[in-house]
């Protein structure tokens, strides 16, 4: 194998000195680590390759609707310390096999859409492709997180075609309308703020935006519907012909309206 390009690995953001030194330090062998170089630069490409296929879906919408439903589309690489993390909460070794099957998240991306419905549309579509695999759905929106987190969490598998065949790398999906997208800004930002040790109060402010959020969902949802069923009623009006007028009567002049007796 050829020496990897370690300018260009480097440039994707997920640092291979920080796994090397994890997984050296947990006995890896050369093998696995010269398998792990390639892994960022794989992620990233599914990342790309998932981008392009959500795009093309929503030019596909565009041009059958007159709109697209996705609003703006998110991708990041997990910071590595969050990888050796997760895999060490979850009871593993940091191992490259640990790694790659427990970790779903490594590449993330996140789907923005106006509306609840259009979330539920999308994931309609993604069932009936064969370019993509689906392995596990969450769904926050029907069963909200106990803090009043939604969204619908999908992971998925994303094939590459290599030289050495078909490889499918994991990407986890979020789909969120703009208001949830808000809401989890907002309570990533809070948290932070805090150390993660949000008072009680402010918990309960963020469970009463999320209700409200929820509830403004639903009433844009309610307005979106009453909005397209007033532009169908003016379609139908529009094409249907005007109605035929019934034929005009001429009114005679008074002095031929009654037939007169001739006068010798």
């Amino acid at each position: 194998m050829n020496e990897p390009d370690w300018k260009h690995l480097n440039a994707v953001p997920l640092p291979l000195q920080e796994f090397q030194l994890q997984l050296e330090q947990n006995g890896v062998n050369a093998k696995q680590l010269e398998e792990w170089r390639k892994i960022p630069v794989l992620y990233q490409l599914a990342l790309e390759e998932l981008k392009n296929k959500i795009k093309l879906i929503q030019t596909e919408w565009k041009l059958l609707d007159g709109f697209s439903p996705i609003e703006h589309i998110k991708t990041r690489i997990k910071e590595p310390h969050s990888i050796v993390e997760k895999v060490r909460r979850k009871g593993y070794e940091v191992t490259l096999d640990n790694i790659l099957r427990e970790i779903h998240d490594i590449a993330g991306m996140r789907v923005v859409c106006a509306f609840v419905k259009d979330i539920y549309r999308l994931m309609d579509h993604l069932r009936t492709r064969e370019d993509i695999r689906i392995l596990e759905v969450k769904d926050y929106i029907d069963q909200p997180k106990p803090n009043g987190y939604q969204s619908l969490h999908v992971i998925v598998e994303v094939p590459l075609i290599l030289f050495e065949g078909t490889r499918w790398i994991k990407v986890e999906i979020q789909l969120r309308t703009l208001a949830m997208d808000f809401w989890a800004s907002m309570e990533h930002i809070l948290y932070y703020k805090f150390d993660k040790k949000v008072p009680e109060h402010v918990v309960n402010g963020l469970s009463e935006a999320a209700r409200a959020t929820y509830e403004l969902d639903q009433k844009m949802l309610k307005l979106r519907g009453e909005i397209l069923s007033l532009s169908e009623d003016q379609e139908e009006s529009s094409a249907q012909p005007p109605a035929a007028s019934a034929p005009r009567k001429h009114a005679l002049p008074t002095d031929h309206a009654v037939s007169r007796p001739q006068t010798c």
